[in-house]
Formats: C-alpha cells, structure tokens, sequence
C-alpha cells in the first residue's frame, strides 16, 4: 500500500502525482524535480539541476493532467512548474512517442563516433538512445559538420557531435560569470563556440566537459588516453587550496589519468576548479624522485632507505636543537604535521614553523576555520574583500559570492591591484601595498563615524585618515544584513598583516559581519589547530631564515619558489651544515642546498587527513600508485624517528598515530608591526593560480594556460612615466631582466611582479622597495 500525501500540506508544499505515485514538492517546483526526488526516470539533456532552465532540447516532454483534464499537448517537464492537484504521465504511449520522435531528430546529425569518442560508455546521449532511439535510421541525407575550435590546453572540442543543449553556454555565463560561451546562426546551422576563437579563460572551464551530455567536449590532456570502463574511482580531496573539494581519482594500474568532481553540496557543490581537475599532471613529472638520495663528496648517490636514513639521523644530531629549523609546507597532512613536531621535541628544537608566506609575525596569526561556512556565502547581503583575488585564491569560493551577488549582494574591495572579478563591484579601492593599511583604515574611520567606538590600538591611527561616502556606503552595506568580510592571501602575506588583520575585524565587529580569513595553504587549519608552530622562544619561519641555524629539516618545501623571501631563503639553506630535505621532488635548487633527500608521496598517493576552511577533518585514503621507492612521509618520518630513538615514535601503524594527535594551538598576540615608512616604488607579490605549490607549477596544461601570465614587471601608464620607462620592453631588476608590460589594474607606487616563477622567486619580497632600470 503506497503512502498517501497528507491533506494539510504545509503553506510551501504541493500535492501531485507522477505517474501514480503520490508526493508532496516545494511550490515552484518544476515537473522533472518533482519527478527526480521520488526516482521516477525523465530522460532530459538540456536541463541540469545547478543551471538556469532552457527547455530547447525537449527531450523531457511529458503529459499532464489538470483538474481532470489532459492537457492538448505534452509539456516540456524541465520548464512546466508544479500546480496543486497535477497528474504527470512519464510512460503514456503519447509521451514515449513524442520523446521517441526528439530522439530521431537529435540522432538525425549525431555522427557515429562512439568507437573513437572518449564520451563512450559514460555518454548520456548514448544511454538515451538506447531506451528511446531507433534501431535503424530512417534518415538517408548527409550529416552536417562543424568545424573545431581551439578553446585552450584543458578542453578539446569535436563540435560536429553537439546537440546544442546549451549546457556550457549557461555554464560560462552563469555559473563561471564569463560569458565565453554562445550560440551563432540558426536552425540546422547553430553552432556552439566562443565567436573570435578565444580561449576559454575561466578558472573552472573543465566542468563544461561534466555538464556537456555529449563527447563534443572533452578532457584534452586525457583525451584518448583510456576507456571509461577501464578506469577505477577513488574518492579524495583537492590540495590546492583550504576549501578541500571532494572529487574522484580515475586511475589505470595506479595511474591518476583524469580527475572529476564527487559532490558535496556544502563544500563544492558538483564542480571542481581547473587547478584540482588537471594538477594530476604534476604527479609524473620529469624530477619526480622515486629512491632516497645522500650527498657524499659533493656528489648525489642513490641509496637504500636504511642508508638515508642513518645518514639523516646523523645529520640532525650534528647540531644542538637550538640550532635546528624545521619548515613545512602548508599542504602537509595532519598525520606528517604530527610527527614533525615530536621530532622537533625529541630533538629539543622550537623552531617549527608552516607559515612560509607571511611576512608579519607580530601577532602570531595563524589560520583558523571560517566564522561564516562557505555553504552560506551565497546567502550574504554584502562582502568586503580585503587583499584578495578571490577568483584565483579560491575559485569555488568565489563562486558562492558570485552566486550571492547575482541576488543582489553588494561587494566592496580593497586590495593593492585592480584584481579581475567576474561580478560586478559596488565599490573598489585600490592602493599600492605601502598604502594598503591606510585605504582600509578610511572605512574603519567611516564605522566610527557610524558611531562604533574605535580600539585603544587603533584609535589614533583611525583618527589619522579621512573617509569619503564610498567608505561610508560600505559600512552600511555591511550593517544592512547577513554579511562577510573575508581576509585574502595579499592582505596575510602583507609585510603589515597584523594591521589589516586588527582593521578587518573591528570593521567586522562594528557592522556585525562575520570574519573570514582564507588560510595561505591546504591544510593550514589543521597544521594551526595542531600547532605546527615555533613553540617557546622559538623562532618563526622568516625568523629562522634572518638568523640562519646549522640544521634544517624541509618538509615538502620546495626553495626557493615556496617562501615568501625566496633569496634569505636559499642564502640561509646555503650556508646550513645539515640540510635534511622530504621531498616529491629534486629540483636543481634543492639538490643544491639538501644533503639527503627523502622521497615521500603526495597527497594521492597517500593515506592523510586535511582541515578544510570550515573546520571539517577529511580523511582521504591512498588513490594512486607513488613511484619507485617512494614512500607516505609518515611513515618515513616514523622510520626516522624509531632510527635516532625518540619518543613518541613507538605506534605501528596509521591507527596508532592517529590515537595520540593532539591540538596544541598556539595562542595569538595583540602586537602589530612597525609602520614602514612609505616608498616610491614597491613591489607587490601575488602567487599565481597555477603556481602555488611543486604539483601546480610542474601540471604541463595547466602551465600552457593563459591565466598562467609569463613572469613581467607589471606598471601603470602614469607610473612608467614617472620613472622613464614608457617606451621600454624589457627592465632591470637587480640582476633580473624582465619585459615590462603596462598594466591599468596597478595602482602607482607598485610593481606588480609575480612570485613563484622561475625569474622572479629571488626577488626582494612582497612590499619590499625596488629600483627599476632600463635593459
């Protein structure tokens, strides 16, 4: 017997019938909603739940029944909402013909490329045919074709094979805000691309391959690479960045070849960013280490690892633990950011640190979990961006604000460069980075005149500058409801953090916004929580590279592209005595300055545990095969520690690490750093999207793509004027010979000069002042 809905439905829910089965949907539902939440199967091409409705491929059409009468004709169950009392027929001879007859049509210029199309086996057209198209074609006249277009190194195109669903059409324009995607001409001659042969630009241009029902978007670096049936899923997490999305490793015989989303509605919906869908690459790079290495003589030797490990045990107690820095990169795994520290104890060293970026340590900031969950940003009324690209520091994020400025919410941003939203700004202001702190102070000096009592520590400085009524404005965005103000990476790795830092929260405070703070690093949060930091009278990690110790320990840290002072960095690692490196990879840096490497797996290829920016501890389990005898650096660090007899090492296996984690938090500070005086000319940093971390900067697509910016000097107009370098292509910066582009997002004052690239990750560091010359 079959529940029957109740006849008291509540105010926002509808009684109807699909196909003879009672339910109950919110009012404004449509038809094929209603339809999916009891799992009755509309097969359907164009419409996908997270986009906007268009109904052109009319596959869905269903018939209906209202107030005891059939509707004349089929209804389209995508586009035709809910009404009290409806009656849908999905199986009605009338409806099986009609979505038999859109059946031939969209089969009418399909080509059969089914054998070569790497859509085969997991093709949506394919498993509809099957249940409603024809065994034999009726249709005798040639087929149409269309001609490729390039859209970039991420996704290839075989356009003859489109439906014209529009699917990537409403992705690009509602989703990734780009608008790169259109449909041109009309009737048999629609053709879906970018108009000028343009590539495809936005952060999250691979789920157009996801959304596309067809194989005329697909993976370009996998593509003929395998068949979907012979790939196994395992389920992980990205490592690019704190929001940790969920997604699913398709391997062959432990090999990553693709990646794809695995939903999670409060983390990354069903999408996935280019740079935790295509850094797979990076895994199989050219100097990637798969056996441990000792440098004897000043020449590297392959060793075994009971070898390596005698030798680094050695190494590390050369040196008292006074003398002993231990850096780790912020990606690091709960499990390694653990041990990491009980070597640090059991080697009497307080020198610990996984802040590699930052610059300001007077309040001993360290990221902490999001006040506002990233599921509800979408909701916000107002944002203030502070020193953020939110766009490439987090791209999913983002989306979420995208999403809530489509509703009407109102951003506002300060930040050191004209960053490029794909939403519209309410408000925008831009200041060169010895300014930056000011330009947030005039919209702390606004929520005063609001009438907010202004902090001991930051009165007279608040007192100091002047607002004008875009300030003002702000403030009272801020103040009229649900709102967010979210701390980005130019404004933690500011040389003046603390400031930004102590602003942004009164200015949260007063307006009753909540404080968001986005982590430099994937697990930043749980190396924080866990108190991967100095410990007393220990030094920081920009401190350690000022005041050099004989001994280092580098934890997935790659010099001198990973530290915001690249140049300290190496020139410190340089003069150690003992340099202990854990490592994926042995760059021509490292094997400069280490004197053993360790090879350890990433993140795929190992058992972990990371921290998201909501506080939530994923667990991950081995998805792909490490290379060599590489091996999970816990258990490397395990065999290190059992080797030199320290306690705490004594577990045996995952498990029994995992029983003796504790949180050990730092507590932070209320000091802020010194005021610099300001200059004429300094340099702003960022880190680019696809150069962030040693899997990034080695992802071959990803390199090839054109938000991968070739390293430059980066000037306004008015500013290369004013130093006499309007009319030159090429500058001096130190030994460093750069191009020189003219960039309208830099404000005067600055150079933007971006980190992490081969030429530029021994430059003077973000804030710093510089000298510019001609070539």
């Amino acid at each position: 017997m079959s529940a029957q809905p109740s006849n008291n439905a509540a105010p926002d829910l509808i009684n109807i019938e699909v196909d003879g089965k009672p339910t109950q949907i919110r009012k404004g539902a449509m038809i094929i909603e209603a339809a999916d939440a009891i799992g009755v199967a509309i097969p359907r091409f164009c419409y996908h739940r997270k986009l906007p409705i268009a109904a052109n491929c009319r596959m869905c059409l269903v018939d209906v029944e209202m107030g005891g009468k059939l509707m004349p004709k089929p209804q389209p169950a995508c586009a035709t909402p809910v009404a009290e009392g409806m009656k849908v027929m999905t199986r009605s001879d009338k409806a099986l013909k009609f979505q038999k007859d859109v059946m031939e049509f969209l089969l009418i210029n399909h080509p059969l490329d089914c054998p070569i199309c790497d859509q085969g086996g997991e093709c949506e057209l394919q498993d509809v045919a099957l249940g409603y198209g024809r065994s034999v074609s009726r249709f005798t006249e040639r087929k149409r074709t269309v001609a490729d277009e390039n859209i970039g190194p991420l996704v290839a195109t075989e356009m003859t094979r489109c439906i014209q669903c529009t699917r990537c059409v409403r992705f690009t324009s509602e989703i990734a805000g780009t608008h790169e995607l259109g449909g041109m001409n009309r009737g048999e001659n629609l053709q879906i691309g970018t108009y000028i042969g343009k590539t495809v630009e936005t952060e999250l241009s691979g789920n157009i391959i996801d959304v596309c029902p067809v194989g005329a978007l697909t993976n370009k670096p996998f593509q003929f690479k395998a068949r979907a049936w012979e790939l196994i899923a395992k389920p992980s997490i990205g490592y690019h960045d704190a929001l940790g999305s969920n997604l699913w490793l398709h391997t062959r015989r432990g090999e990553v070849l693709r990646t794809v989303p695995r939903d999670n509605e409060t983390i990354n919906e069903c999408w996935l960013s280019d740079r935790d869908r295509y850094s797979h690459q990076g895994l199989y790079a050219a100097d990637r280490i798969g056996t441990p290495e000792v440098k004897r003589n000043g020449q590297w030797q392959v060793t075994t690892w009971e070898d390596a490990l005698q030798f680094a045990g050695e190494a590390l107690k050369k040196a008292p633990g006074s003398e002993l820095g231990i850096l780790v990169h912020p990606a690091s795994s709960n499990e390694e950011g653990d041990l990491l520290m009980r070597l640090a104890r059991g080697l009497g060293s307080a020198h610990v640190d996984h802040r590699l970026r930052q610059l300001d340590f007077a309040d001993n900031a360290a990221a902490a979990s999001f006040a506002l969950p990233v599921a509800d940003v979408d909701q916000v009324k107002a944002a203030l961006l502070v020193g953020s690209d939110l766009r490439h520091e987090m791209p999913l994020l983002n989306h979420r604000l995208h999403q809530a400025v489509k509703k009407g919410a109102k951003v506002y941003t300060v930040n050191p460069a004209s960053f490029d939203f794909n939403y519209g700004l309410a408000g925008e202001s831009i200041a060169a980075p010895q300014a930056l702190v000011d330009a947030l102070l005039a919209l702390a000096r606004a929520a005063v005149a609001a009438g907010t009592s202004a902090p001991a520590a930051l009165a007279d400085a608040i007192n100091g500058v002047h607002s004008d009524q875009g300030d003002s404005d702000a403030i009272a965005a801020l103040k009229s409801g649900s709102a967010v103000v979210i701390l980005g990476e130019a404004a933690v790795t500011h040389p003046q953090a603390s400031w930004l830092r102590a602003i942004a929260r009164f200015i949260a405070d007063a307006t009753g916004a909540s404080y968001n703070e986005l982590p430099v690093g994937a697990n930043a949060v749980g190396l924080a929580r866990l108190g991967v930091l100095p410990g007393n009278g220990g030094l920081d990690a920009q401190a350690m590279l000022a005041q050099p110790r004989k001994s280092y320990v580098l934890y997935g840290v790659e010099p001198p592209h990973d530290f915001a002072d690249g140049s300290a960095a190496l020139e410190a690692l340089r003069g150690a005595e003992q340099v202990v490196a854990f490592s994926a990879y042995a760059s021509a840096a490292l094997r400069e300055v280490a004197d053993v490497i360790l090879p350890i797996g990433l993140l795929p290829e190992i058992d972990a545990t990371l921290v998201n920016v909501d506080g939530l501890a994923q667990g991950v389990s081995a998805g792909a095969k490490a290379p060599g005898q590489t091996r999970p650096g816990w258990k490397v660090l395990r065999a290190l520690g059992g080797a030199i007899q320290l306690a705490g090492f004594e577990f045996d296996d995952l498990a029994g690490l995992r029983d003796g984690i504790s949180e050990r938090a730092a507590a932070p500070r209320s000091g802020l750093a010194t005021r610099a005086a300001v200059s004429d000319l300094t340099r702003l940093a960022t880190w680019p999207i696809y150069r962030g971390d040693a899997v990034l900067r080695r992802a071959t697509a990803l390199n090839a793509h054109p938000l991968n910016r070739a390293p430059a000097v980066r000037l306004n107009a008015t500013e290369a004027r004013r130093l006499g370098l309007a009319d030159i292509a090429q500058v001096h910066l130190g030994d460093v010979v750069l191009p020189l582009v003219i960039d309208v997002a830099v404000p005067d004052g600055s150079a933007w000069i971006e980190a992490a690239q081969d030429l530029t990750a021994t430059l003077p560091p973000y804030g710093a002042a510089i000298t510019l010359s001609k070539a």
